[in-house]
């Protein structure tokens, strides 16, 4: 079949079959006019295997332009891998949670097999390993695309956004039970007036 075809049915761009061809990848043959002929069934590849995304995350509003970049280092990332990625998932909000819907919904959808991330802590602050793990039960991976550790300043920052989530959920409860007490004060006002 000719390498527009065999591309087609094995789901990549006709550039990356050609790649593939030209690294002696695909079995097959150049005709005289230039067409090249595969003479195989397209096999299952890590490329066509995979429906992949890419996630960025950013902790706050005012980094979306780092948000942006981040998710354009991933683009170029994919593009040099020859990956074909399904989607960019661009997010605001902290890893130490479950406040993060879209990374939620990512992690719900079966159909992605590959998760492209820049770093462990862009998908979660902590737990990053249980993810994994969880994903690799499911035939599922993460791919990391900075694999460098924490330094002291991560670290640091780790803990201040810790002490920064215990703070609000303390200070939360605290407004709640007021908006509580208040609430019920008003209802028991509104019957005595009745």
């Amino acid at each position: 079949m000719k390498l527009r075809d065999y591309a087609k049915k094995a789901g990549v761009s006709y550039r990356t079959a050609w790649r593939w061809w030209k690294a002696g990848k695909l079995p097959g043959y150049q005709m005289d006019t230039g067409t090249i002929i595969v003479t195989e069934e397209p096999m299952e590849t890590r490329e066509t295997a995979q429906r992949i995304a890419l996630y960025a995350r950013v902790a706050a509003a005012e980094n979306k332009l780092n948000l942006q970049q981040q998710a354009e280092r991933l683009i170029a990332y994919c593009n040099a891998r020859g990956y074909q990625f399904q989607k960019v998932v661009k997010e605001v909000g902290l890893g130490l949670d479950d406040s993060c819907p879209k990374l939620l919904a990512l992690l719900e959808d079966s159909s992605i097999t590959l998760i492209v991330i820049e770093h462990k802590d862009r998908l979660t602050r902590f737990g990053y390993h249980y993810l994994e793990a969880l994903l690799r039960a499911q035939g599922r991976q993460i791919e990391v695309v900075n694999q460098t550790e924490n330094g002291p300043e991560d670290l640091l920052a780790d803990l201040n956004s810790i002490v920064y989530t215990f703070c609000v959920r303390i200070y939360g409860h605290r407004r709640a039970k007021r908006k509580t007490e208040q609430l019920m004060t008003e209802l028991a006002a509104k019957e005595k007036e009745d």
